[in-house]
């Protein structure tokens, strides 16, 4: 179970003994998920579009529709399933994860859009949705998008875990591999404080889009190694200049942001990647080689129950649900990261 294919700008990865599967194997629940940059076009502009003849005619295609929003239409023979996703597509920057998820033996599906760091802006029921093909998954292709993807699972939405496997935690008892710490354990904050582990997420993705590695350098950044992490992965910094140009003691600066070819570089570590990360109580900052690293930020999920269910956190206890009521620190726009590195570098 899980991603069989992967496909961006660069090209496509399937899973080997997916090869050799018959095209009309039927795939009876799965996602397909794509990141798309928003652009605010005028006009509608087909996004994907999946077709075959064999077995049976059937045809999957998502459309950007300005001012309505996003289009989904799944034909199987004769029948058709569509729904509508009302999106802001207006806006010019930034990307959205379009996730379409069906589980046919169960009846169900779902249409999601969440911005890349896992905030949901709408979701839709798709009622009895018909099962895609290995033939589907065969013929995927990046077609200009930064993600494209295909799972025989049916993937959760929501706050993504961000850490490699090997990233050290300070603790304690020391510095411990985030992989290996669990609920009930403690960590130490940036502030010096004590804090349980509410629990740990896990989760394979493609390492494409915005799930793609982000090494920061060391001694960049203050760290004593370097760090591999997601690119919504949110670092502290501080300093001199921080105070200067935003009025305050430290930011939080997403990974993506610091990417320059030199302090951090997106890093190729193959087709799928896995991510960790801790939910602690107020969602403070984690200590790993010398640098504040933000642990997973959920806000006020657990008021929302039925989007909380499709989400990494559906199995923890209620009792141990956290909310997030903001964040302690400032977490700096693109234009303003740009700013910051460019007076460090100066």
């Amino acid at each position: 179970m899980g991603w069989i294919a992967v496909a961006d700008k660069g090209g496509r990865w399937l899973r080997p003994n997916w090869a050799d599967s018959a095209p009309g194997r039927l795939v009876p629940r799965g996602t397909l998920m794509v990141e798309i940059p928003v652009t605010g076009a005028t006009r509608p502009e087909r996004l994907l579009t999946l077709e075959r003849e064999t077995p049976w005619p059937g045809s999957l295609s998502l459309t950007a529709l300005p001012g309505e929003g996003l289009a989904l239409v799944v034909t199987q023979g004769a029948r058709v399933v569509q729904a509508v996703l009302p999106v802001d597509l207006d806006r010019r920057e930034g990307s959205l994860r379009i996730t379409y998820a069906w589980d046919s033996p169960a009846r169900r599906g779902r249409f999601a859009a969440e911005r890349t760091d896992g905030t949901l802006l709408a979701l839709r029921e798709v009622a009895a949705p018909p099962p895609l093909l290995a033939a589907d998954a065969q013929a995927l292709n990046g077609q200009g998008l930064p993600l494209c993807a295909f799972s025989e699972a049916v993937e959760p939405l929501g706050p993504m875990p961000t850490l490699d496997a090997a990233t050290l935690v300070e603790t304690p008892q020391g510095a411990r591999p985030v992989s290996d710490l669990r609920c009930g354990d403690t960590v130490l904050t940036r502030g010096g404080a004590v804090v349980p582990v509410l629990a740990h997420l896990a989760r394979n993705v493609p390492a494409r889009g915005s799930f793609r590695p982000v090494r920061l350098r060391a001694p960049c950044f203050g760290l004593r190694a370097d760090l591999v992490v997601a690119p919504g992965q949110s670092l502290v910094v501080s300093g001199a200049d921080v105070a200067y140009l935003f009025g305050c003691e430290a930011v939080l600066v997403p990974a993506s942001a610091l990417v320059n070819g030199r302090a951090a570089v997106f890093e190729d570590m193959g087709p799928l990647v896995t991510w960790h990360q801790l939910l602690l109580p107020g969602a403070e900052a984690l200590v790993s080689e010398g640098g504040g690293i933000e642990s997973l930020y959920i806000g006020r999920l657990r008021r929302h129950r039925a989007v909380l269910s499709e989400t990494l956190l559906a199995e923890v206890p209620p009792g141990l649900m956290p909310e997030h009521g903001g964040r302690a620190l400032k977490v700096l726009a693109p234009f303003e990261a740009i700013t910051l590195a460019e007076a460090r570098a100066a």
